[in-house]
C-alpha cells in the first residue's frame, strides 16, 4: 500500500456494520460527507456476497446509515483495481506509466461514447478513482481517454 491507512472510530463502526449486514469483509471504508456517500473496498471475490440477492444487502445498509453506499472490489494489481473501480464492462485498457517528475500515472482507455458514464456526474467517479489509486498504489494521476484515432484520420 502506498500510504498507511488510518481509520476513524466511525469508519470502523461502519465496516463492522457492513460485515454484519452483508457477511462480506470490507478492507477499507471512506466517508465522503460532501457527496453523502460511503465507499467500501470489498475483499477480492466477495462482491456478490456484499451486494446480496437483488441488491438487498446494499439497500438495507443504505437505509440504516442514510447515505449512498458504493462498493469497489479490491485487486492487488493496480490496473485491475482501477478497472473494477470505474466499471470493468466499460474500461477497454489500463496502462501504468511513470511521469517525468517520477510520479506514477494510470491511463484508462474507454469507449468515447461511454466516457461520460465512466467519469460520472461532476467527475465523481474520476475523483474517486484518483483518491483510491493514490491511497492504495501511490498513483498520483489518473487520465480517462478514448482510444487513439490517429489511424482513422488518414
Amino acid at each position: 500500500m502506498a500510504q498507511s491507512i488510518k481509520l476513524s472510530t466511525e469508519q470502523m463502526r461502519l465496516m463492522s456494520l457492513f460485515q454484519n449486514v452483508t457477511g462480506a469483509t470490507a478492507k477499507d471504508c471512506i466517508e465522503e460527507e460532501n457527496q453523502n456517500r460511503v465507499i467500501f473496498i470489498v475483499s477480492t471475490g466477495k462482491m456478490g456476497l456484499a451486494i446480496g440477492k437483488g441488491g438487498m444487502h446494499i439497500k438495507s445498509l443504505q437505509n440504516m446509515i442514510k447515505k449512498s453506499v458504493e462498493l469497489v472490489e479490491f485487486d492487488a494489481d493496480p490496473a485491475k483495481f482501477l478497472s473494477n473501480l470505474l466499471n470493468p464492462k466499460l474500461v477497454m485498457d489500463v496502462k501504468m506509466t511513470s511521469r517525468n517528475d517520477g510520479t506514477k500515472q494510470a491511463v484508462v482507455t474507454v469507449d468515447p461514447q461511454k466516457k461520460g458514464i465512466v467519469v460520472g456526474r461532476e467527475g465523481r467517479n474520476a475523483q474517486k478513482a484518483r483518491m483510491l489509486a493514490k491511497r492504495y498504489f501511490g498513483i498520483t494521476h489518473v487520465l480517462i481517454n478514448g482510444p487513439e484515432r490517429a489511424a482513422m484520420e488518414l
